[in-house]
């Protein structure tokens, strides 16, 4: 399909610099097969889900992946987009001509690494010099990765490093928070159980990648970025379970959508998962493994309003932002939330 089909204007004034407080405040608008839209809070949910349903959460945890520092007078940003290795990190650079291999950058906090290998995408593979944990001089010398759109309009803050975190961040490794999650508080999810409403989690460790603008002119032309995935037997067992007796799936966010549609066999079943995945969804496809989406609202021409836009029609999701834009919903990271129930 031709990219500038999901293309729409966006003004400057609906993108979130901060989150809603308290989280479960922030809006959410539903939108249900060719219902009318519905204007909703995100702490609605419980009176919005069915008793036997289900939400998947991504328990990811962002790391401070943000790094300036220099090599020799030249300053140069990383940030770090895939884990390779125990010391071992691809990294999105900038100022990156000035990069040769085998180039040490020296960050803050007696923090370096050597540039060892430029990728075809432009990004380097660093290796962090020492013996600590790279976890540890990421907290010594790192920031928090704010998406590019928040990080332009203002500078990251300590603020952030609770902020751009859910209450489900357990495994570290994302460069990017699974941001659907960031509407959930305790009361919530108490709210929910009290309704019968349950939850799982499992884990994917979203990648800078998902910010990467789409530069090809067809959608078939672009390459999707991979990010590793995980979902152990016991989790998917139960998961399959939830739809024998007839409750539903609900992905929280599209990390989450991505993994379980990367695991699901041809049946549906979910299967057990532990790969990285790059999985491109777009109009056409035909989901398998969940029955809606709790999700932020997205880039204009970005892969993850294309993948909205498959689970509930183009048309029908150019409909909503619209509307989500005239009636001031916030958009992006620390924005508001839909629900997309399809028919």
């Amino acid at each position: 399909m031709r990219v500038d089909l999901f293309d729409f204007h966006l003004p400057q004034e609906r993108i979130a610099l901060r989150p809603a407080r308290p989280r479960d405040a922030a809006r959410m608008l539903v939108v249900r097969g060719n219902s009318a839209f519905a204007d909703h809070h995100a702490r609605d949910l419980p009176q919005l889900l069915k008793a036997g349903d289900v939400l998947v959460f991504n328990n990811t945890k962002v790391i401070p992946a943000q790094l300036e520092g220099y090599r020799g007078q030249a300053r140069i940003g990383a940030t770090l987009h895939k884990r390779l290795g125990p010391r071992s990190w691809q990294a999105f650079i900038k100022n990156g001509k000035r990069l040769s291999a085998d180039d040490v950058i020296t960050f803050g906090g007696d923090v370096s690494a050597i540039a060892q290998q430029r990728h075809d995408d432009g990004s380097w593979t660093l290796h962090f010099n020492g013996d600590e944990p790279v976890e540890i001089l990421l907290e010594r010398a790192g920031r928090m990765p704010l998406p590019p759109y928040i990080a332009a309009k203002r500078g990251t803050d300590a603020q952030d490093r609770e902020d751009y975190q859910t209450m489900f961040a357990r495994e570290e490794g994302a460069v990017a928070a699974p941001t659907a999650a960031l509407h959930f508080t305790p009361d919530l999810l108490a709210a929910l159980e009290e309704a019968g409403i349950g939850h799982e989690t499992l884990t994917l460790h979203v990648g800078a990648g998902t910010f990467l603008p789409v530069k090809a002119d067809n959608t078939q032309d672009h390459a999707m970025h991979s990010e590793f995935g995980r979902i152990d037997s016991e989790t998917a067992a139960r998961l399959n379970a939830v739809r024998e007796a007839g409750g539903r799936i609900i992905a929280v966010g599209t990390t989450v959508l991505r993994l379980l549609e990367s695991a699901a066999d041809q049946d549906g079943k979910i299967q057990p998962f532990a790969d990285d995945t790059a999985i491109f969804i777009t109009p056409g496809y035909t989901f398998r493994a969940i029955d809606g989406l709790m999700t932020n609202f997205h880039l204009p021409k970005s892969t993850l309003f294309m993948l909205v836009s498959a689970l509930m029609g183009l048309e029908r999701m150019q409909a909503a932002y619209a509307y989500a834009i005239e009636n001031e919903y916030r958009f992006y990271s620390y924005g508001d939330a839909s629900l997309l129930l399809p028919d």
